[in-house]
């Protein structure tokens, strides 16, 4: 990635309150520069270093801008975010996020608790509408769809679709990347499933998910934990459902020890967006402002690719080629993501309530 560095200006503390409070896109500019320069840290949370390439990202913005990055909790799910920021809210220090990474549906829901405040990046014309808060509260960061991660070592016969984790092949196999509770990932999985029964309506296809887990729990097939690349490698998860740039990441990861294979089902291909934001309680709002920035520049758009996932800005590097060949060409096969369906804002929050709150009752499987 490029190190060009930008002159940075002396800024009255007038000046960084200024900037503290602005609403709208600075870009990478000098004065931002020096205001997150002066604030000197930056606390993210959720970002697990193999995820999306966040690791990559960290390591870059550190090298540029010289500010300390605060790396909280990396394995939370998109509830544990909200709740950092309510839990924190008079907390100037390290445990306080200045920015969360959550999944579609808890960007309004935070926004409605008062926990968001408002930025517009620069490049704020080119993420689509549907997928940004006309007021800047969030906006949509990249994209992925949910795979079936499988350790070809252990796992002979290949599942292909998601009718074939309830078969007997799959006894004690079969795990989500996180609690269906609380982690928009596993939430996402659960619908997913459901829709390639009942197809993507909200209602449908989150009893329909709800039921195959129960099932599949019943069976035998189920296992109680949250799947990672060690328990995959380990075999106490043999398949885990993740998103697929996870999966991939894993597979490079692992280097072949155990084999990894990643399967797009046949049916029920849910894409998922996942949204940015900052605290309204931001104790570091400058570098906060200035971390958007850099994750919505080309440079970072190109990290998210290089971690396997879709950026939000997708279409417009792609119509510009600012996308290596070299990393297109390690993405799984554009026909597996013809079929994806990317399911409404509504109707992610009404399935995300329906699976949080009856998960327990229906599914009886408490996952840790």
């Amino acid at each position: 990635m490029p190190r060009h560095m930008f002159r940075v200006l002396a800024v009255s503390a007038a000046a960084v309150a200024a900037l503290g409070g602005a609403q709208s896109a600075m870009a990478q500019s000098a004065q931002l520069v020096a205001a997150a320069k002066a604030e000197g840290e930056l606390t993210v949370i959720a970002l697990a270093r193999s995820w999306c390439g966040y690791g990559k990202l960290i390591d870059a913005f550190k090298a540029k801008y010289g500010i300390k990055v605060n790396e909280l909790n990396p394995d939370a799910g998109s509830g544990d975010e909200l709740e950092a920021i309510k839990a924190n809210k008079d907390n100037k220090g390290p445990q306080a996020p200045d920015t969360i990474d959550v999944g579609l549906s808890f960007g309004p829901q935070a926004k409605a608790a008062g926990l968001l405040q408002p930025y517009k990046v620069a490049a704020w014309s080119t993420i689509p509408d549907s997928a940004k808060d006309a007021d800047g509260f969030w906006y949509g960061d990249y994209y992925g769809v949910l795979a079936f991660q499988v350790n070809a070592d252990l796992v002979s016969k290949m599942p292909t679709d998601w009718a074939d984790l309830l078969k007997a092949d799959y006894k004690n196999a079969v795990a989500l990347a996180g609690d269906p509770r609380a982690s928009n990932q596993a939430i996402q999985a659960v619908y997913a499933a459901g829709a390639s029964i009942a197809g993507n309506d909200a209602d449908k296809a989150s009893a329909a998910g709800l039921k195959y887990f129960a099932d599949m729990n019943k069976a035998g097939n189920f296992v109680p934990v949250i799947g990672k690349a060690a328990s995959l490698a380990q075999g106490t998860t043999p398949i885990i459902i993740s998103w697929d740039y996870n999966a991939l990441a894993d597979r490079d990861k692992l280097k072949g020890n155990p084999k990894v294979q990643v399967v797009v089902p046949k049916t029920g291909v849910v894409a998922g967006v996942y949204v940015q934001a900052i605290s309204a309680y931001a104790p570091h709002p400058n570098a906060a402002k200035l971390w958007m920035e850099f994750l919505y520049s080309d440079e970072g758009q190109i990290g998210w690719l290089d971690g396997y996932c879709h950026p939000i800005r997708f279409a417009d590097l792609t119509a510009r080629g600012k996308f290596p060949k070299a990393m297109l060409d390690k993405l799984p096969p554009a026909d597996g993501y013809a079929k994806a369906i990317f399911p409404s804002l509504d109707t992610q929050n009404a399935s995300k309530a329906a699976i949080t709150k009856q998960w327990d009752a229906v599914v009886g499987a408490a996952v840790k």
